[in-house]
């Protein structure tokens, strides 16, 4: 198990990994950040030097979603999937298919609210254990810490409750 400000990642089996966070926030203004484009592109960027260029995400179970990153050298990724499971403020369910990946992986995002505060679990199963090592071996956890700490900031300072307000006004 590796820990890295906050974030936990494990692995279950032979094919997922887990990833858990406690963030100071209720849970609906969590399950917020997941689902507003808005929000999104302003805490899902990874490693510094990225930005979300392409942010189409998912309301309601049958949605598709997608998102592409670029970095000020040019380079660029996405990934697409669609949603299986849409359960407003708890729980979603969705595949993930990484630009360039030959295997599609079924992420489950679900969020416990304890004591006004939020504990997030993202299980991702993966085709294969090879897949799953190869995963890991990315990098891709420094990438989900710098989001979440990224998250909790805009959590904490409320920016996250003046999004949330605005999004339910228009």
């Amino acid at each position: 198990m590796t820990e890295t400000t906050g974030l936990k990642v494990t692995t279950q089996g032979d094919r997922e990994i887990v990833m858990t966070r406690l963030f100071d926030a209720p849970r609906h203004l969590v399950f917020e950040a997941y689902t507003n484009p808005d929000f999104l592109k302003r805490w899902l960027l990874g490693p510094p030097g990225w930005e979300m260029v392409v942010c189409v995400a998912a309301a309601k179970a049958g949605d598709h979603y997608r998102y592409e990153w670029r970095n000020a050298d040019g380079r660029q990724f996405g990934m697409a999937g669609a949603c299986r499971e849409f359960i407003r403020p708890e729980k979603i369910v969705c595949t993930e298919l990484m630009d360039g990946c030959a295997s599609e992986a079924l992420v489950t995002l679900v969020l416990a609210e304890q004591n006004s505060k939020t504990l997030l679990t993202v299980t991702s199963l993966c085709e294969s254990r090879e897949v799953r090592d190869a995963i890991l071996k990315s990098g891709m956890e420094s990438g989900v810490a710098a989001s979440y700490n990224r998250l909790e900031e805009l959590l904490v300072t409320g920016q996250a409750q003046e999004n949330s307000q605005g999004a339910s006004a228009s």
